[in-house]
C-alpha cells in the first residue's frame, strides 16, 4: 500500500497543530500556577525552619552565595545543598539551617537540617517529598523507630558528617529503609555543609 504526500504532510500538519496548542496551554497554566506554587515553598520552607530550632523567636537570613565547598562537601554525602539560612537569637548566630535534598525510595526528599554552631543536628523538618503513604510517610511523619524515638527527632544531637549510618547509629522505620537512609544523606551532607564552612 502506497502513502501518497498528502496525506503524510495533512498528518504532520496536524501533529504540529496539535503539539503548538498542547504547548501553548502547559505555558498558561504555568504562568498561572508559578507564583502560587513559589509561595506554597516558600511558607513550607519557613514552617521547617522554624522546627529545627530549640530557641524561640529565630531569624533566618539566608547566605546570599553558598561557597562551592559547601556544595561540594554536600554533594560528597549524597545531597544537593539548594539554601543555607544562618540562625539567629537576640542578634546572635546560634546555628545554620541548610536547604537539602536527597533520594528517598520514591523520589526526592526536600529537607531541612537545623546545626548548631558546635556542628551538632538541633531538627530535621521534611519540605518535600514523594515517599509512600503508609510506608516511607512513616519517616517524613517522625513515627517511632524501633527504639521509641521519632524518626526525625533521632538525628538531634548527633554530629559528624558520613558518621551517620542506618542499622549503625541510626535506627531505620520498619518497612521504611530506604526512606531513612534518605534522610540520613541528607543530614550527612547538612553536617558536611556545615564542616566545610569553617
Amino acid at each position: 500500500m502506497k502513502i501518497e504526500g498528502k496525506f503524510i504532510f495533512k498528518v504532520a500538519g496536524t501533529l504540529t497543530a496539535i503539539s503548538l496548542v498542547v504547548a501553548l496551554l502547559l505555558g498558561l497554566t504555568n504562568m498561572l500556577t508559578a507564583d502560587k506554587i513559589a509561595a506554597i515553598n516558600k511558607q513550607k520552607t519557613e514552617e521547617a525552619l522554624a522546627k529545627v530550632v530549640s530557641a524561640a523567636d529565630c531569624e533566618f537570613p539566608p547566605m546570599e552565595e553558598i561557597p562551592q565547598a559547601m556544595i561540594d562537601a554536600a554533594n560528597e554525602q549524597g545531597g544537593k545543598l539548594s539554601e543555607v539560612y544562618e540562625v539567629q537569637s537576640g542578634g546572635d548566630t546560634i546555628g545554620y539551617a541548610f536547604k537539602v535534598t536527597a533520594s528517598g525510595s520514591q523520589g526526592n526528599i526536600v529537607m531541612i537540617v537545623g546545626v548548631d554552631t558546635d556542628l551538632t543536628v538541633t531538627g530535621v523538618s521534611i519540605v518535600n517529598n514523594s515517599e509512600t503513604k503508609g510506608i516511607g510517610s512513616k519517616v517524613i511523619d517522625n513515627e517511632a523507630t524501633s527504639a521509641g524515638t521519632g524518626a526525625l527527632d533521632q538525628f538531634v544531637g548527633k554530629s559528624g558528617a558520613g558518621t551517620l549510618v542506618v542499622k549503625q547509629n541510626i535506627d531505620a522505620v520498619t518497612g521504611a529503609t530506604v526512606s531513612t537512609k534518605g534522610v540520613t544523606k541528607g543530614v550527612n551532607a547538612a553536617l558536611a555543609a556545615a564542616e566545610a564552612m569553617n
